[in-house]
């Protein structure tokens, strides 16, 4: 029986495993070549492993480029935009799936309906609303706005807090507890997987974006990782091995936080769509 059960998934792990390598082969190749010479990778035909492992090319990026300042300012920005994602859309999802209030039901709709809108519709108009204001330039037009909420993580937390029984906020509601007391006490410690999947969207997303703090941000000291390999990348275009090496080390925080957090990840992804 378990000899014709494992002939059976072996097709099936077999073909993971293909996909697996072949998502792992542009990572594996960067950092190959992150521990090459320049004369090493522009040799041909191509070479994948290096003859000789130059660690020194990771030194040298944070003698060329400030990569340590680089980095503190992205993570200054993620770290702020989790914190205002995990403060917003658990507010609005919560209102709009447990409270009742007139025109909850046409709210969520609208909601939905900013998702159909790309980034490059609305960039402009935002744009020039944080210039009237007077902050460009600044970091707070990349963190005031996940304080109001992204329609994505609202959606997957109204989807978890629908399977919420009622009868549990109605038992707490009888014994005179607040609908502020209810949230925090209640319905946040329970909606922790949800919360650490929008978490890690929130990080994923902020760490890599790179056209929000082009648009903003104008003073090199304070460009994030993304800004600052690009400038690396105009200024120093030959210069692959060094590239690839800050690549690396700006992946490197991606790929910690995935190792582990991936089952609550996993587990927050399945409980926001049990219920539609």
């Amino acid at each position: 029986m378990r000899s014709i059960k494992l002939r059976k998934s072996l097709p099936v792990h077999t073909l993971l495993v293909l996909v697996g390598i072949a998502f792992l082969a542009p990572f594996a190749w960067m950092l190959l070549t992150s521990l090459k010479s320049l004369e090493e990778i522009s040799t041909f035909p191509l070479t994948i492993w290096p003859e000789v492992f130059h660690w020194s090319n990771y030194k040298d990026v944070f003698d060329i480029i400030p990569f340590a300042r680089y980095f503190l300012n992205t993570l200054l920005v993620t770290l702020a935009s989790v914190v205002g994602q995990l403060f917003a859309a658990p507010l609005v999802a919560y209102s709009i799936t447990k409270i009742e209030w007139s025109g909850r039901k046409w709210i969520f709709p609208i909601v939905i309906a900013t998702m159909l809108l790309p980034f490059q519709v609305t960039m402009i108009p935002i744009y020039m609303i944080f210039k009237d204001m007077g902050l460009t330039g600044s970091y707070w037009p990349l963190i005031i706005p996940t304080f109001t909420g992204a329609p994505l993580y609202i959606f997957l937390l109204r989807q978890f807090f629908m399977s919420i029984p009622d009868a549990i906020i109605q038992a707490a509601r009888i014994d005179g507890a607040s609908e502020s007391r209810i949230y925090v006490t209640m319905i946040l410690p329970l909606c922790r997987p949800a919360l650490a999947a929008v978490a890690i969207f929130t990080f994923l997303y902020t760490w890599s974006d790179f056209m929000g703090p082009l648009l903003y941000l104008n003073k090199a000291d304070m460009y994030t990782l993304t800004l600052g390999l690009q400038a690396f990348l105009a200024e120093h275009y030959t210069e692959w091995g060094l590239l690839m090496a800050a690549s690396a080390l700006f992946t490197l925080p991606l790929i910690i936080m995935f190792f582990f957090a991936q089952k609550q990840f996993i587990e927050g992804i399945t409980l926001t769509g049990i219920k539609g």
